[in-house]
């Protein structure tokens, strides 16, 4: 009973707390809407450009105060068409950045681009706010009313609030009665039925063991689950679907391969060309990663992830640039093929134009990569039956072309047959 009681007052805690919360999110949202100029500027910006700090391009903290909204507008428009004209702000800059013009914005309104100014404007009163400077503009002749309603406000909710919890303490006493006086009978009725279960259960043991023919009926189904559990357990040995190891960066499939649409091949370029697929050099994951740090998931800091990466291969993200002392990275295999078995990637993504899903399921969907298929011989070949051969291609070409030079009595040599390829040798 005393966990019913704990219980209401825990609730009439969480109703007062929701309460409180409610009304503070109520008195702040009259605060300046720049949440267009932020999705523009993620959309538009972020590429090249942080509020605090030289990416690609220049912070972007203080532009307003170097120079006027309408400057900014006409060189977010259009920079290169400022340089041109000889605008000195603008030569500057372009000087400055080794001659690289910014790219053109032409399809942005003027509105928009005052929206992005805005929010570049708001993120560094944030950024003054955390140095514990002033703030940027006064608040004083809005605050007064503000805070007296914040007052009413706040005596209104605690009314309220215990009200709510003299009706519970109410409610949990009528209910500690109730119980009190039927607990005798439930104790009761509970020792009864734990008697005759006890007593019928005897009995069934009892004439059970009398029977012989059930008896050895039941031995017998027994040790034939325990050949059916002990088959299938030898069976799967070796078997690993569904094995998804701890990597030491956690990459996302799901981000890259399906979200971003990027290619397989991009990273994994022997799938296409050798027996093995690859894993894929940091310098690879640095193409791209060299600028986007997802900084804007983790307020503005580097993401985790990509720090480590940037470990890695001893990249300082603030110099932009690479030390003397790379490590590797540890990634733990997740495909393995037993030593007997032979595979090549590139006769069946090349020759046989097997796509990857075929063999490691919807991989594009996946936030971390686990075994989605058992790889078991009976797996294989039950593919092989299924799958046609797509007899259009230059591999089988070559083949035709060697068979008719047999049927002349003409020499063949095992290059003509695919015999310098890598993987016939090289496992």
């Amino acid at each position: 009973m005393r966990n019913i009681s704990s219980v209401l007052g825990r609730l009439a805690k969480s109703i007062s707390i929701s309460l409180v919360l409610l009304f503070a999110v109520t008195m702040t949202s009259n605060a300046q809407d720049v949440k267009e100029g932020a999705t523009l500027f993620k959309a538009n910006c972020t590429t090249c450009h942080k509020i605090d700090k030289k990416v690609t391009g220049p912070a972007l903290a203080g532009m307003s105060a170097r120079h006027s909204e309408e400057w900014l507008v006409s060189w977010i428009k259009n920079s290169k068409a400022m340089v041109d004209a000889g605008d000195p702000a603008a030569v500057a800059i372009y000087e400055e950045y080794n001659k690289m013009a910014m790219t053109a914005f032409t399809h942005l309104s003027d509105d928009q681009i005052k929206s992005i100014i805005a929010y570049v404007q708001d993120e560094e009163v944030k950024l003054a706010e955390k140095a514990n400077n002033p703030p940027v503009d006064g608040g004083a002749g809005q605050s007064s009313g503000a805070n007296n309603f914040m007052i009413f406000g706040l005596v209104a909710i605690l009314i309220l609030a215990i009200g709510v919890v003299i009706v519970l303490n109410r409610v949990t006493r009528t209910l500690e009665k109730v119980l009190i006086n039927n607990q005798a009978a439930i104790q009761a009725a509970q020792a009864s039925q734990e008697t005759y279960a006890e007593s019928r259960n005897a009995k069934f043991a009892k004439a059970f063991l009398k029977n012989k023919k059930l008896v050895g009926f039941a031995v017998l189904m027994l040790v034939a689950l325990l050949a059916v559990v002990g088959w299938r357990t030898m069976w799967n040995i070796g078997v690993h679907e569904g094995y998804q190891p701890v990597q030491p960066i956690k990459f996302s499939h799901q981000i890259h391969a399906g979200v971003n649409q990027i290619d397989c091949q991009y990273c994994h370029g022997g799938a296409f060309k050798s027996k093995n697929a690859s894993i894929p050099s940091a310098n690879v994951c640095m193409n791209c990663h060299n600028t986007v740090t997802a900084s804007d998931h983790y307020d503005g800091e580097l993401s985790p992830e990509i720090a480590k990466l940037y470990r890695a291969v001893d990249f300082n993200p603030d110099t932009r640039e690479y030390g003397s002392n790379p490590r590797p990275i540890e990634w733990v295999r997740i495909h393995n093929l037993p030593d007997f078995a032979y595979f090549n990637h590139s006769q069946h993504v090349s020759v046989a134009g097997v796509e990857c899903q075929t063999c490691h399921g919807p991989i594009e969907t996946m936030e971390e990569v686990y075994q989605y298929s058992p790889l078991t011989m009976k797996w294989c070949v039950d593919c092989h039956k299924t799958t046609e051969v797509n007899a259009d291609n230059a591999y089988y070409d070559q083949l035709i072309e060697a068979h008719e030079k047999l049927k002349k009595g003409e020499k063949m040599t095992a290059a003509m047959i695919g015999g310098l390829e890598c993987g016939k040798c090289h496992y």
